[in-house]
């Protein structure tokens, strides 16, 4: 056996089971990880944060008649000695911020 075809071969293997891994990855959308650095990136905009979360599993959300797969978080903001916490809720499929609320 020719060993410059088994090396041709085995890179082949390995692009092409590079270019599946990044088509699923691509296709499940935004990871709970990335959804809550965008949700950070956000709220830090408007000053330093104390806290965050986000539960892992993404949960539906209908918002003005639309439906969403969503990831909820919340974050924890400091100002002037007081704490005051937000939920968020971030589609899953685009990463897009869907809703923000004071967490009471």
């Amino acid at each position: 056996m020719n060993w410059k075809k088994v090396a041709l071969a085995a890179g082949v293997g390995a692009l092409a089971g590079y270019v599946v891994k990044e088509q699923v990855a691509n296709r499940q959308g935004v990871t709970p990880e990335k959804a809550l650095k965008i949700a950070k990136e956000s709220f830090k905009k408007q000053g330093p944060i104390s806290g965050s979360w986000i539960y892992m599993k993404p949960e539906q959300l209908s918002k003005n008649g639309i439906d969403y797969d969503v990831y909820r978080g919340g974050v924890s903001k400091s100002q002037d000695g007081a704490t005051t916490q937000y939920e968020f809720f971030i589609d899953s499929s685009t990463g897009t911020i869907v809703d923000v609320a004071e967490a009471n």
